[in-house]
């Protein structure tokens, strides 16, 4: 199987590269809801579609009009027990349908498909075995028809990456699949994975734990998910830690086909391709990564703060947060929503 993130051997080169400071000017944000760990997803007409979760109930939202303004949040569904906190929370894709999966803290991940009426319909449970992702840590993608979940799975006794495919926009799940099986036991307990459809292509961007080492790995199928390559290391360094460093990191396929990530080590932010050397980008955590006209942007928190960096290094200050999610909308802004003091925001970043 061939994938376009095959190891390149490439000499060990590390650039620091040194964010502008940038003062939000022109950048106002709107608040859409209380609430907490949003995500959100375009869809075939650049609609967007936001999912959050507030106590036990999910919530969703949506815009026409490229982020400038949503919908009032409608209900879901309640889910008691729902995970929504620390990086855990529902999880939304959009393509021919827009679906929502969400977890309990029994480690069930419930699916719900949003119907031609606005409704929401609850379509079962997304793992095959009870109570597996007892973690509540997983991810949602799309494209075209193919929707693809990926999360941390405890039915072998130890963490692995499992996933599960949809043709149906999240009405009906595939037998679940073991995508990776650390060869030491188990992957690392507490970091979420991240999930990309492009085309045939599945790609998953997961925290692995090997050697004592908590690095970030990529592992692709060009078969939409029915079978993995080998799991890739991202970076040149690695990361000795015994414990977990809760930052999963974000993944990206460009308008090229080519997959870009973004992770933390020791509290570095760094940006890499599949064989490449990783690049220092800025200092914080709980990034994200976002591709504009084949342009990296990203965004993460820095010492209480929701920042966005454009591609010509400009670090945007958006205000107090954490938790960002970035979306494009057009081919030159952005869309970051986020968490702050229990509300969701959410702002149109022009780069």
């Amino acid at each position: 199987m061939k994938t376009k993130f095959n190891v390149i051997l490439i000499p060990v080169v590390l650039f620091i590269a040194a964010c502008a400071d940038k003062e939000s000017k022109g950048v106002s944000f709107i608040t859409i809801g209380a609430g907490q760990m949003p995500d959100i997803s375009r869809d075939n007409e650049n609609n967007l579609h936001l999912v959050y979760g507030r106590g036990d109930s999910i919530f969703y939202a949506m815009s026409s009009n490229e982020g400038k303004s949503f919908s009032s949040p409608d209900l879901v569904a309640v889910i008691p027990g729902l995970a929504a906190s620390h990086m855990r929370g529902p999880q939304i894709a959009s393509a021919n349908g827009v679906n929502v999966i969400a977890c309990d803290n029994s480690g069930n991940i419930f699916s719900y498909s949003k119907e031609s009426s606005g409704n929401w319909s609850p379509a079962g449970k997304v793992n095959d075995v009870d109570t597996v992702a007892k973690e509540q840590l997983m991810d949602l993608a799309a494209d075209g028809g193919h929707y693809f979940a990926v999360w941390l799975d405890l039915r072998n006794k130890h963490n692995e990456i499992y996933g599960a495919s949809s043709m149906d926009a999240g009405k009906s799940w595939s037998k679940n699949r073991l995508i990776y099986a650390s060869p030491d036991t188990t992957v690392c307990e507490c970091c979420k994975p991240s999930v990309v459809v492009s085309e045939k292509n599945v790609y998953v961007m997961f925290r692995n734990w090997l050697k004592g080492n908590r690095d970030l790995y990529l592992i692709g199928s060009s078969d939409r998910g029915t079978s993995f390559g080998q799991a890739i290391k991202l970076g040149n360094d690695s990361w000795p830690l015994n414990g977990c460093p809760m930052d999963g990191g974000g993944l990206v396929v460009d308008n090229k086909g080519m997959t870009k990530t973004v992770w933390v080590r020791k509290k570095t932010i760094y940006s890499c391709e599949p064989g490449k050397p990783e690049e220092a980008i800025g200092q914080g955590r709980s990034c994200t990564i976002e591709s504009v006209n084949g342009k990296n942007v990203y965004a993460w928190t820095e010492n209480g703060k929701v920042v966005v960096v454009n591609p010509k290094g400009e670090k945007i200050l958006l205000g107090d947060g954490s938790s960002p999610v970035l979306k494009s909308v057009s081919n030159s802004a952005v869309l970051c929503t986020w968490q702050a003091e229990d509300q969701i925001r959410s702002a149109v970043v022009n780069l």
